[in-house]
Parts: C-alpha cells; structure tokens; sequence
C-alpha cells in the first residue's frame, strides 16, 4: 500500500510540473503574441504618418496624368465658321477640308488631401499653322462635406445643359450639335465657383447653382466684385428595371453681357438669358452594355436677349434643339443618327448686321459608325447633309480619337 501510494504521489506531481510547464510556455506565446501586435500597430501608426507626411513616400498624391489625341480627316466644300443670325464666339464651324491634328488635352487629377480633390486639364490645338495653348479646366472640388453638398471653385465647364459638362472627346459625333455651336460657341466654361447638393434619396435628385467672374461665351467679364453671370440647374433620374435608366436636367442661366464680341466687329451689351432642358434614357441587357445598348438624347434651347448690338436697340429670341440616338450593334461597334436644328427671331431692325435674320432655320443631319478596340481608341467616318448655309452640302469626315495614360470615366 505504501508503495502505491508513493507512485500515485509522483504521477500527480509528474502531471503539476508538465502543466505548469505548459502554462509558462503559453504565458511566453501570449506575450510575444503581444508584443507582435504592438510592433504591427506601431509601424502601421508609422507608415501613415509617413504617407501623408509625405517623408517616405512621395509618390503618394502624385496626380494621374493622361492626355487625348483626337485628329480628322474632312471632305468639305463651301464649310462655314457662322451660324445666320447669331453672334459667333469660341470655336465654331465646319473646318476645312483636308486633314487637322485638331485638339489633343493633357489632363492632371489627383487627392489634395481628405478634403479636396483638384482637376488640370490643358488643350493644345493647330489654329492656322500656329499651335495654341489653352487652360480649359483648373478646379478644386471638396470631398468631405456633409449633408450630400460639394463646392467647386475655379474654371470648370457649366452645369447648363446636358452635353456641356463632357469634354469633346467623349462625344458621339465629330462635331457638337448646333444649338452648342449657336448658344456656347462649342463649349460654356466658368471662373468661379459652383455649389450641388444630392439628396438622400434612391431616385437621383441634384439641384445646384453657380456664379461666373469669366468671359466664356456668352458671357464677358465685367471686372467688378459682383459676377457677370449665373446658373441654377437640375437633375433627376434613376432605373426602370434592370436595364432601363434615364435622366432629365432644366437649367436657366443669366449673363450681363459688356460688349461681348464675335468674329465680327459688332458688339453687344445687355441681358442674355438662356434657358435648357434636356433628356437622356439609355438601355442595356440586365445594365451590361459590353455588347449591346441603346442611347436616346436630345436638348431643347430658348434665349432672350435685350440690349444694344452694333448700335442697334436689340430684343431678339434664338431657339434650338437636337435628338440623337445611339446602337452598339456589336461589342466594337457603334452606329449613330442626329438631327440639330437653329432659328433665330432677332427683329427688323439688325437688317445689314452680322445677327441680320436669315429668314429661314439653319439645320443638319449626321450619320456616323465608329468602331473601338478597346476603351483607349476609337476610329469614327461620319456624313452630315449640312444646311446651315442657304445651300445644302454633303460633308465627309473620318476621325480618330486616343487615349494615352490615365482617364477618369465620365458622368452618366
């Protein structure tokens, strides 16, 4: 008995010692498991101060730099550079035939920080055999305010009309509808500062305001405190099932003009107000549209402006508008068909001025096929029976367009 009593007594302190042992050992483990997250958050706590500091890494808010080459081929006989009974301003017109470089763009974008995001984009164009540089967009955006509402600050394309905010190369067609030609001399950009608000709601609801110290047409700047111009615009949108979405826009705008100039000598001084409303549905099987889909735009255009034009008492109305639909057929291909369309009502008393009423609207019909590789390059041949001109012209035009380096997508 003493014996078994002796051996049950070491077996029990045999199996203390090894769970003592073992506990030691997990002690060791948890507090080098410890010591190992400490060292994790120490050098994660590190690399970001590092970061945004800049002192480690400073690659980091470098901006994403592109640039889009876009050139053309014309077949064009008479061509115009402006519109009858409207004040040209910006760039306008058919070209002339033969081939162009056109208009290639650098573009700049990046994080400021957490709370801006900033926007350069340049475009260097061959005018005449001279090459010419132009700052098209340099804008600061805030990223991190609450409530849905965002500002941006410099020279941005206007929020006036559905077109307007994309830049060229994103368009469907070689040239821009003619109410953009008419209205916006191509494109209407703003110095100044912009305000959105979206609200909080499934259906796409924005509404925003802008003020402008610049003289993109059809505005001039006034060199005052006071801005020489303003728009209020709206959105709404959404989805109708899986593959069906729209959207529709209103936008008024108002511009004190000084005299604003065109490619005449005339001069004009007054009130231009500008009001458009435009519309977009698009459709794609289940919302995949590698293959196939279907685009269906149009905006409709009404100024009134009342002043003084070359000397003259000025009040006159000018009225346009556009549809185009666009097929992807194919997963390449794109097929494309326009109508766009100017009037003008400025009045008896601008006989023998530039802006002299023509009598009669000025309008086209375009077709284009674009086919593209990939999503950096697109080959586009389009046909345009243009009347603009008294004198109806068949117009032929092939154009490339592409991209090197970053691109951001566009909005919708």
């Amino acid at each position: 008995m003493r014996q078994l009593v002796e051996e049950m007594r070491q077996d029990y302190e045999t199996r203390i010692s090894d769970l003592e042992d073992r506990l030691a050992r997990t002690e060791r483990l948890a507090k080098s498991a410890r010591d190992d997250a400490g060292e994790a958050v120490e050098l994660a706590e590190q690399t970001a101060i590092d970061q945004s500091s800049g002192a480690s890494a400073p690659n980091t808010f470098n901006p994403s730099i592109g640039a889009i080459l876009i050139g053309r081929y014309a077949d064009i006989d008479q061509g115009w550079d402006e519109i009858p009974g409207f004040q040209s301003g910006g760039e306008i017109g058919t070209g002339d035939s033969g081939f162009s470089l056109g208009e290639a763009e650098i573009n700049m974008k990046a994080s400021v920080d957490s709370l801006y995001y900033g926007n350069l984009t340049i475009s260097v164009a061959d005018e005449g055999g001279q090459t010419e540089v132009g700052l098209e967009e340099a804008w600061l955006q805030t990223t991190d305010l609450p409530l849905g509402i965002s500002v941006t600050g410099g020279r941005f394309f206007s929020a006036s009309g559905y077109l307007n905010s994309f830049h060229i190369h994103a368009d469907d067609f070689a040239d821009r509808p003619l109410p953009y030609q008419a209205f916006f001399g191509g494109a209407y950009t703003v110095d100044g500062i912009q305000a959105r608000w979206v609200a909080p709601t499934s259906l796409l609801v924005e509404v925003g305001s802008e003020i402008n110290w610049g003289s993109g047409f059809p505005a001039s700047a006034n060199r005052e405190t006071s801005p020489g111009a303003w728009t209020l615009f709206s959105k709404v949108g959404g989805d109708v099932g899986d593959s069906h979405s729209w959207q529709a826009g209103l936008s008024h705008g108002s511009a004190d003009a000084v005299e604003r100039s065109g490619s005449s000598s005339d001069l004009f001084t007054g009130d231009s107000d500008l009001t458009v409303a435009d519309f977009v549905w698009k459709w794609a099987p289940q919302g995949n549209s590698t293959s196939r889909s279907l685009k269906f735009q149009g905006e409709y255009f009404r100024r009134s402006e009342q002043g003084v034009f070359a000397g003259n008492p000025y009040n006159g109305d000018q009225d346009g508008w556009y549809l185009q639909s666009i097929l992807k057929f194919a997963p390449l291909w794109r097929v494309g068909i326009r109508h766009d369309v100017v009037d003008v009502s400025n009045g008896p008393l601008l006989v023998g001025t530039s802006i002299e009423d023509p009598g009669r609207s000025s309008f086209r019909n375009s077709l284009m096929v674009d086919w593209s590789p990939s999503e950096f390059s697109r080959l586009r041949v389009q046909y345009t029976n243009d009347n603009v001109l008294a004198e109806s012209e068949h117009q032929w035009y092939l154009q490339y367009i592409m991209s090197l380096g970053a691109h951001g997508a566009h909005q919708y």
